[in-house]
């Protein structure tokens, strides 16, 4: 039987201050999309206002973006489902990819949190990767306990922001977890680092998104 993933993607086309141009980082929808559509896994997309999702840092010469921004899933994210309309019950995983644009509009979003607590209390998976992780921010499932309290994570670290977007993000996603009781972990700059805590898979930076789809693809088929 197939297996269904639904990736919870960004509207937000500028952040911070200075308005940068942002959107969600195109390889880490297109690296999860290439691991989970070559193993059969059925992808759908939605975001908090539905319709268009802006990109950030496309990469022509990676062979698996190219194909993603060529392919009609691609067009299918541009007509994204609007979250509030979906059940994310009715999928046996969502991921939440990275980008600065998730920082915008992502974190903190009502209908991300029902969507991430709808997902854990029936059994499914829950993955983010880089920013993605945001979204596990201020997540109650009913007893007032912060979602991701003694959970071991990973996500976009301190060290990378200070070179990358310090100036444009609201806070520091590092901070912002631990301050919430996470057990975080991050490895050097730009390296992949993967952690996964049961029915939760987080990935720390871009090229950590293929690596967690691959976590992801393997609880998939534990769970099949």
């Amino acid at each position: 039987m197939t297996q269904h993933v639904l990736f919870i993607v960004t509207n937000a086309a500028v952040i911070g201050p200075q308005s940068r141009k942002t959107g969600f980082f195109f390889a880490e929808v297109a690296h999860p999309f290439d691991v989970l559509d070559k193993a059969g896994i059925a992808i759908e997309f939605a975001s908090p206002a539905g319709g268009w999702t802006p990109f950030d840092a496309y990469d022509e010469k990676d062979p698996a973006q190219k194909e993603f921004f060529e392919s009609k899933a691609f067009r299918r994210l541009n007509r994204s489902r609007k979250l509030s309309e979906m059940d994310a019950a009715d999928y046996d995983a969502i991921l939440v990819p990275g980008g600065l644009g998730p920082m915008a509009d992502i974190q903190r979003n009502p209908h991300v949190h029902q969507a991430i607590a709808r997902a854990w209390t029936t059994g499914k998976l829950v993955t983010a990767v880089c920013h993605g992780p945001c979204s596990l921010l201020g997540v109650d499932l009913g007893d007032g306990t912060p979602f991701v309290r003694g959970k071991k994570l990973t996500g976009f670290s301190k060290k990378e922001e200070y070179d990358y977007a310090r100036e444009d993000v609201p806070y520091e996603l590092e901070d912002a977890l631990t301050a919430e009781g996470a057990v975080y972990s991050s490895a050097a700059n730009w390296q992949p680092h993967v952690v996964v805590d049961g029915r939760l898979i987080t990935g720390q930076n871009p090229a950590s998104a293929g690596p967690l789809a691959k976590e992801l693809l393997a609880a998939l088929k534990a769970n099949a």
